[in-house]
């Protein structure tokens, strides 16, 4: 993110021929974080840009190596349907999600990965090092990168909504 102050928690952002790196900090517990990345009615609250839904009935999740994920994005005005779908590659409960990402329409030469680690730190606060690596063109990672920074905008009032809701029932 050159040349501009990054969003609050994002500790590093860059994007380049080769893909996406994000460094966020959430104020919430790493076993949070990681369940809003497998669990599918916490991954339809924040997955996509602002004015976009996913319906919890469109979304699929099943978190083990090989296991599928699908969900149906719902975006713009008009509600545009955007089919994601693909399996999860690498999944160590509360430390890495890694799934490859798919968008019904769009062939691509190469699989395209997304991998969230997790990193505890302490005072219910959680690391994330998100990549996303492909065959994508550098223009279309740096588009890629700005979407996932509004994505993980979003994961983190997901995630203070939800901290909140357990603290008012306590």
């Amino acid at each position: 993110m050159t040349g501009s102050t990054p969003p609050a928690g994002v500790v590093s952002a860059k994007s380049g021929a080769d893909g996406i790196v994000i460094v966020r900090v959430f104020d919430a517990p790493r076993e949070l974080v990681f369940k809003a990345w497998t669990e599918p009615e916490r991954f339809a609250t924040w997955f996509g840009e602002h004015g976009s839904s996913i319906p919890l009935e469109t979304a699929s999740m099943d978190a083990r190596p090989g296991g599928a994920w699908s969900a149906v994005m719902l975006h713009g005005p008009e509600r545009i349907e955007i089919p994601f779908s693909g399996t999860f590659r690498e999944v160590i409960e509360f430390e890495v999600v890694e799934i490859v990402l798919e968008v019904a329409g769009e062939p691509l030469e190469a699989p395209e990965v997304m991998r969230a680690e997790f990193r505890d730190l302490g005072d219910d606060r959680t690391e994330m090092t998100f990549t996303q690596r492909g065959t994508l063109p550098a223009d279309e990672y740096s588009r890629a990168m700005r979407g996932s920074l509004i994505f993980f905008d979003r994961l983190a009032d997901h995630l203070a909504d939800e901290l909140k809701a357990r603290h008012d029932s306590d």
